[in-house]
């Protein structure tokens, strides 16, 4: 399935994945609805991303807050490891992890990845900030898991026994994540074409541009003030295209 959205500085055309089917078929429902025509790309941010999708940018005066507004939903998250957040990805916005930590998509507020291409040097840097992360992450839940047994430790101050239990899950969350925060796939992508490798697994993907990347170039090199809202606005339409 593919949608052209028509801007004010030429269109883009966006191919939706069906490893997304949730994303897929509310942005082709709204679409369909008329939902996005006539709101703006409110939020732009240069060598990172272009976003837009939120109903109250309709006819926003300038200098208004914009990027609250959604259909009054949210969708479930389908993250998958191949979809990552390369140049010209499609994906979804959404509210923080400390509200909303099942990382739910917004029901209609999207971006488009702009990102950079990374250097070695770079790209081995953040591997090991990623796997570090990884492996953080992957202790905190095995730990959860073993809570009662750790609380219980605790009260028995049985400190030797404590060690020994966060020494074996320790290296238990080390063999999880492996050696590598990035996989090859990673590597290759964002040393190539360029994106945003921190967002992976944190945002859910559910397309990408196929035509129409050189628009999305020009919107994200767009002047911008307040809140990174373009000064000139970027209107949109949207029409299924296939």
């Amino acid at each position: 399935m593919r949608v052209k959205i028509q801007t004010t500085l030429g269109d883009i055309v966006v191919r939706l994945y069906d490893e997304t089917p949730i994303h897929r078929d509310n942005f082709v429902k709204l679409a369909k609805e008329g939902y996005y025509d006539g709101t703006l790309f409110h939020r732009v941010i240069k060598d990172f991303m272009i976003q837009g999708g939120d109903p109250d940018s309709k006819g926003a005066p300038a200098g208004k807050m914009l990027g609250m507004g959604d259909p009054g939903y949210t969708l479930e998250a389908e993250f998958n490891d191949s979809l990552l957040h390369k140049r010209g990805a499609l994906a979804a916005a959404r509210q923080g992890d400390e509200v909303n930590p099942e990382r739910r998509s917004s029901g209609s507020q999207f971006y488009i990845v702009w990102g950079q291409v990374y250097n070695e040097g770079q790209l081995r840097q953040f591997s090991k900030q990623l796997r570090m992360q990884k492996v953080q992450a992957a202790f905190n839940e095995l730990a959860t898991a073993h809570r009662e047994e750790i609380m219980q430790m605790r009260r028995d101050r049985n400190r030797a026994a404590l060690q020994e239990l966060q020494d074996r899950l320790a290296a238990e969350a080390e063999s999880t994540v492996g050696k590598s925060g990035l996989t090859d796939e990673q590597l290759k992508v964002y040393s190539t074409i360029g994106g945003t490798p921190h967002l992976d697994g944190q945002y859910t993907v559910f397309g990408e541009v196929e035509q129409g990347l050189d628009v999305v170039e020009m919107i994200q090199n767009t002047a911008t003030g307040r809140a990174d809202r373009p000064v000139d606005d970027i209107e949109m339409r949207m029409e299924i295209v296939e």
